[in-house]
Order: C-alpha cells, then sequence, then structure tokens
C-alpha cells in the first residue's frame, strides 16, 4: 500500500518510519507549514492554568516559557506527551479530544486562563474558560499542484484535510481524531479510519487497520 503521509516536513520523520515499519510505501507531500510567532518569553506570573491545544503549541511553549509553572491542560495525549517530554507534569487530558471534551471536564473555578494555541483559533474554549489568548504559532496551508498517487491518505490536522480536499484526489482517509475527521468530510474526504487515541500511536494504530 502507498501511503500519503501531509505532515510538515520537520515533523514526519516518525510517522514515516512506524508506517513503512508496517510493511508500506510511503510519499511525502506536506501541506502545511508551521510559523512561530516569535521568541518573546511566555510569561505566566499569575496564571493558574495554561491550556495547550496541539504538540505545536506544547513545543512552542516550552521553548518560550518563563515565570512560574502553573498548571497544564492538554487537549490530547499527543500535546501531553510534547509537553512531557520537556519535563513539564500535565494535569488534565480530557477524554475526548476536542474543545467541548476539554470544557466538560475542566475544573471550576478555575482561577486565571491561558489558552496558548495558533492564531485564529477557534473562540468555543477560549470564551468558554473566559481566558485570555496567546498565539504562539500560524499555521500556513501548502498548495502543491496535484495530490501524489497514493492508496491512503493521512491526515493529523483540520488545516491539512482542508488543503488536501482543495486537490480534489479521491484517496480514503485516516484521521488523527474527531475533528479533523469533521474538517475531511466537510470538504468531501472518504474517512475510513479515525485514531482511537490522538497522537502518534493512534494514527499508526488506524493506518494498520485501513489497510486489512
Amino acid at each position: 500500500m502507498r501511503v500519503i503521509v501531509t505532515r510538515p516536513k520537520d515533523q514526519a520523520g516518525p510517522l514515516v518510519t512506524r508506517i513503512e515499519a508496517l510493511g508500506h510505501e510511503v510519499v511525502e507531500c506536506p501541506l502545511i507549514e508551521i510559523v512561530s510567532t516569535g521568541d518573546d518569553p511566555v510569561d505566566t506570573t499569575g496564571y493558574d492554568w495554561v491550556v495547550l491545544t496541539s504538540p505545536n503549541g506544547a513545543e512552542e511553549f516550552a521553548r518560550r516559557r518563563r515565570g512560574p509553572l502553573p498548571k497544564l491542560a492538554a487537549i490530547g495525549p499527543g500535546t501531553a506527551e510534547t509537553l512531557r517530554a520537556h519535563g513539564l507534569e500535565v494535569q488534565l487530558v480530557p477524554r475526548v479530544s476536542t474543545q467541548e471534551g476539554l470544557l466538560d471536564e475542566f475544573p471550576r473555578p478555575s482561577g486565571r486562563v491561558l489558552v496558548a494555541a495558533a492564531r485564529g483559533a477557534r473562540r468555543a474554549l477560549i470564551d468558554g474558560l473566559g481566558a485570555d489568548f496567546l498565539p504562539l504559532y500560524e499555521t500556513t496551508l501548502l498548495h502543491p499542484a496535484e495530490a501524489p498517487a497514493g492508496d491512503l491518505v493521512v491526515l493529523a490536522s483540520g488545516s491539512a484535510a482542508r488543503s488536501f480536499g482543495a486537490l480534489g484526489a479521491d484517496v480514503p482517509a485516516v484521521s488523527i481524531g474527531p475533528q479533523t475527521t469533521r474538517a475531511a468530510e466537510h470538504v468531501g474526504l472518504r474517512v475510513v479510519a479515525e485514531a482511537k487515541t490522538h497522537d502518534l500511536d493512534g494514527l499508526v494504530e488506524a493506518v494498520a487497520a485501513a489497510a486489512q
């Protein structure tokens, strides 16, 4: 099976290696680029919680954090794993890896909250928590002339789903989670498997299931 991996070039390596270990051929087709908003410190002084909504945000937060460490909430296991890799303890990972799932499980009262995420992030979580917002990075869509030939495409974000959908390729998709699935289906893609855990392990297991 020929599997299209759409992750950014500098992030695709672990996924490519794991899929190749399953015996599949991989073709890389990066559809998004992650651009940091800068190097200014993220001062956590005065915050009781910081909420991270992606591994990219977790990387930026770990790199730029200054001040006392508040409690940390991660939207899913992949984000939590990234924080822990930097020695940062995570107090909350919701059972459902969506903004709504995090809102449902977030403790109340919560004190002062900072949501650190992508520029242009959905407002549901920010407004639901009455949180301050700090953009840590931007997601830039890449526009290849056409999709490479493949039997399956792996989508790890809604942005990648929208970008791949714009190519008009009829390739079944594996999605990292429900929000990515919704974005993919909205642009007419066929999602044949969704990761049960919204991280690298979950994606690899979903690829294995879709290939059966």
